[in-house]
């Protein structure tokens, strides 16, 4: 198929290009490179690759691009509730108002996978999963924009929204912020963590198995359109503490202490089904451990220390 992803060299996008070009997809990214990484160099030799400076918010060149395209990837995102209270203004024109663009300028014979996040969900029952029939109720700015984004691609006809678990692991465009990224960076450099809000819990996925379910959902179009989806690890459904006691197990040197030292700015606290892509065939391939390993190595290449005396 002809694939076009906006935000094709973030965290996800980076790992999912190369897998779509081995399957023996053309592919197109457009992406601003607003992070100053190199994600796609490797990439450049591939014939079935074009990659685009720009915006995923200009008109004109999301509507070139969309000419001949049998699939559509919606990536673009200023992701994480920090960022987007940080630039509202971005978060709104890129989240929302871009997926809605592309989504109205879609035919009904393009496929629009999408993903959101299961932060929609916002402060879950305790001990009760959350499924794709919990209601959802977003807290912080960002939640709330994938909520109503995912609502449009819907809307459609003619899409899928995967509602992720918290991503972590290895990418060419490399995030230290996420949860297990940033536990693991300092379990393995500075050898401590203070947790606050130790308890809550939240579902994790690795950046691979999340393309591979853009994969399958592109493979499996026709039984899984017009559905919302949570792509997660369903045996890790983790509190803050025992997602620490996992890394622990890679770096015992690890030390955990609880500190009321901050919050969550979107009150994360759930626990999350992921049996509704099961049954539809799918199944991730790593492990939260496999995840971890991999960290402990990619971090001897990464080190961020462009700040420290040491």
């Amino acid at each position: 198929m002809n694939i076009l992803i906006t935000g094709g060299a973030g965290y996800l996008g980076s790992v999912m290009v190369p897998r779509l070009l081995s399957e023996g997809h053309t592919v197109v990214v457009l992406d601003n490179f607003m992070y100053n990484q190199t994600p796609l160099l490797e990439l450049c030799h591939h014939a079935k690759l074009t990659i685009v400076r720009g915006d995923a918010r200009d008109k004109n060149t999301v509507a070139r691009l969309m000419k001949g395209a049998d699939a559509l990837f919606p990536l673009a995102c200023l992701t994480g509730a920090p960022l987007c209270a940080k630039d509202p203004v971005g978060a709104q024109t890129i989240i929302l108002d871009a997926v809605k663009m592309m989504a109205e300028m879609s035919s009904k014979d393009q496929r629009i996978i999408f993903p959101t996040t299961n932060s929609g969900y916002g402060v879950g029952e305790k001990g009760k999963f959350c499924t794709e029939e919990t209601p959802l109720r977003p807290i912080s700015l960002y939640g709330k924009l994938k909520v109503d984004a995912e609502k449009a691609v819907l809307d459609t006809g003619h899409g899928i929204t995967l509602r992720l678990a918290t991503a972590f692991g290895a990418s060419p465009r490399m995030r230290l912020d996420l949860l297990v990224n940033d536990f693991t960076y300092r379990a393995v450099y500075d050898r401590f963590i203070v947790l606050f809000e130790a308890h809550f819990k939240r579902n994790f996925i690795h950046t691979r198995d999340v393309a591979k379910a853009f994969s399958y959902g592109l493979e499996h179009f026709d039984a899984m359109k017009n559905e919302p989806y949570n792509v997660g690890l369903s045996d890790a459904n983790l509190s803050k503490m025992e997602l620490c006691e996992v890394i622990k197990q890679h770096v015992p040197e690890l030390y955990v202490v609880e500190a009321a030292v901050g919050e969550d700015p979107d009150k994360r606290d759930y626990i999350v089904s992921n049996d509704k892509i099961e049954r539809a065939g799918y199944r991730p391939e790593m492990s939260l451990s496999d995840g971890i390993k991999e960290l402990v190595k990619a971090y001897q290449v990464l080190k961020r220390n462009q700040f420290a005396n040491v």
